[in-house]
């Protein structure tokens, strides 16, 4: 089907996008003083969202997509956008702190802690439901849970000792 393509496409240039605006905020960042945390486990987060693409290409690019699921995933792009535009500058694929920087409270971090993790939960499920793939979604969803403990751990290990206090 034209709009699996279509949709896989977008999504595909979406996720290169926003892995340069990553690259740029990244560089300014260590510019600053930054210092990453976790980045041991940063290949697996990238094999991990490489691999569920890459799958979502291989086996979803002729199938019809299910308007209800985009409609949701729709809804998380949003998200993604009120997430990422709350972080500005800040935003950034890897695990970098500034000592001394105070936390971002504003947008969708005034309610939770990791909202964009959050949104990437919900994507990893919905994508593949727009395709008519539960098995694939549970699966990757697993594998994602698994990911996000560990990065969740060093992110909120990273944020406590750049404030030189409990979070």
């Amino acid at each position: 089907m034209i709009a699996a393509a279509l949709i896989l496409g977008l999504v595909t240039a979406q996720r290169l996008g926003e892995l340069a605006l990553a690259r740029r905020n990244t560089r300014r960042l260590l510019a600053r003083g930054a210092r990453e945390s976790g980045a041991a486990h940063y290949p697996l987060i990238v094999a991990l969202h490489a691999a569920w693409l890459g799958g979502l290409w291989l086996l979803a690019w002729d199938r019809p997509a299910r308007l209800g699921w985009l409609a949701i995933y729709a809804v998380l792009q949003l998200l993604r956008v009120w997430t990422l535009a709350s972080l500005g500058p800040r935003w950034t694929t890897r695990i970098l702190t500034i000592p001394g920087e105070t936390l971002v409270r504003r947008g969708p971090y005034r309610m939770v802690a990791h909202p964009n993790y959050l949104v990437v939960a919900g994507e990893i499920a919905v994508l593949p439901l727009v395709f008519a793939l539960p098995a694939y979604a549970l699966v990757f969803s697993l594998l994602n849970a698994g990911a996000l403990w560990l990065r969740i751990s060093a992110e909120n290990a990273a944020l406590r000792s750049a404030a030189g206090a409990p979070r």
